[in-house]
């Protein structure tokens, strides 16, 4: 799995940067350093399996250059950072990112996360087996598996992988109610803590935007309040 993956680091702490190049290439991972944010979108190319991004950084945040990068690639984005609060990590989240670590970190985490976030994304996309393909259809909107593309009538509606996951785990099994924590534990692939809950609205909340006409009335993903979550 780590054969030739490529993981772009950006942080403006030199030695935060040395410690997780060290760390990744001790995993066999390529790993290549951006100083600051506007660096990290310059040297995001189709190579780039993954990215980290510090929150704040000089020249260009981490949250405007994670809204550029996503225009560029799909690769999933860790946000590492000593900003902790949950509307920092709603924030990271709203920008596109897939996932969020507090500094300090622990060494070992770190590793599981990208080894997770991996895993994920190149199922998303298709490079290693996954489940023969069947489409499912939701009113006028289609999941095409084989591709892992979702079209609304013939627009195609693009997603990030932690979105695609989760329509297709609701899509999957219509009319179940899925509550945040089995969200959690079947998309990420790790246990669940109570403060996950806001990772799982704000992904909901990602994914009603992009495929909704009217967010706050649902017509796909729908809340089951107290529950979870359903497509119908």
């Amino acid at each position: 799995m780590n054969n030739n993956k490529q993981i772009l680091i950006a942080d403006d702490n030199s030695e935060i940067r040395e410690i997780v190049k060290i760390l990744l290439e001790s995993e066999s991972y390529e790993v290549i350093e951006a100083v600051d944010g506007q660096d990290a979108v310059d040297k995001v190319t189709e190579e780039t399996d993954l990215i980290i991004l510090d929150m704040m950084m000089p020249n260009k945040s981490g949250l405007k250059a994670c809204l550029e990068i996503r225009e560029k690639t799909s690769a999933p984005i860790l946000f590492l950072t000593a900003k902790t609060q949950d509307s920092d990590k709603q924030l990271a989240f709203s920008s596109g990112s897939d996932d969020f670590l507090s500094k300090p970190f622990s060494y070992t985490e770190l590793v599981a996360r990208v080894k997770a976030l991996l895993r994920r994304y190149y199922v998303y996309r298709g490079k290693e087996k996954i489940e023969e393909a069947e489409n499912i259809a939701v009113k006028d909107l289609t999941i095409h598996k084989d591709a892992k593309s979702v079209y609304i009538g013939e627009k195609e509606i693009s997603l990030t992988d932690i979105e695609y996951q989760i329509l297709l785990l609701l899509a999957s099994k219509r009319r179940k109610v899925f509550s945040a924590e089995n969200i959690y534990e079947s998309v990420w692939q790790q246990p669940y803590f109570y403060t996950c809950n806001n990772t799982v609205m704000v992904h909901i909340r990602n994914l009603r935007n992009k495929l909704e006409d009217d967010p706050q009335h649902p017509k796909y993903v729908q809340t089951v309040w107290g529950k979870g979550y359903k497509i119908e």
